[in-house]
């Protein structure tokens, strides 16, 4: 019996983060593009480790890189940096802290405005677990648990 409950407690420390884990499309329906306020869309919104971020744009318009403050305000990309091109590009929210991405496309980032920042959160503040998670995961988890119980 108390191996099943550890298994099961095992079980449910892996998934649970990828469960809550949310997977947010910068921009909403407008996507990453020109002439759109990020910091406004990204105000009020919670990012959290273990979150990901996806930046969607026609191949080829744009581009995102990650570069630190200074580079989001002058809006100038690290000499190093790597652009995601793809125009479906996924960043894993790693470590909590302040994050910023700029494209580097011609001036959008100074005069398009196409810059994003945003501070991550070690964990979520909002409601428990099992409030976030769909109703029909609660059963499922439930379900599992009654399960092993047996």
């Amino acid at each position: 019996m108390a191996s099943t409950q550890f298994f099961f407690f095992a079980i449910l420390a892996i998934l649970v983060p990828s469960i809550l884990a949310k997977e947010i499309k910068v921009g909403d329906d407008k996507g990453w593009t020109i002439n759109f306020d990020y910091q406004a869309w990204a105000k009020g919104k919670e990012f959290v480790v273990g979150d990901k971020l996806v930046f969607m744009y026609p191949q080829g318009d744009h581009n995102v890189i990650k570069v630190d403050g200074s580079g989001f305000q002058q809006c100038v990309a690290p000499a190093n940096a790597e652009p995601l091109t793809t125009g479906n590009d996924v960043i894993n929210l790693t470590s909590p802290g302040q994050k910023w991405y700029i494209c580097g496309v011609s001036k959008h980032c100074e005069s398009g405005n196409q810059k994003l920042a945003i501070t991550v959160a070690a964990e979520s503040s909002s409601s428990p677990p099992s409030a976030a998670m769909g109703s029909s995961m609660v059963l499922a988890i439930l379900g599992i648990v009654m399960m092993l119980m047996v």
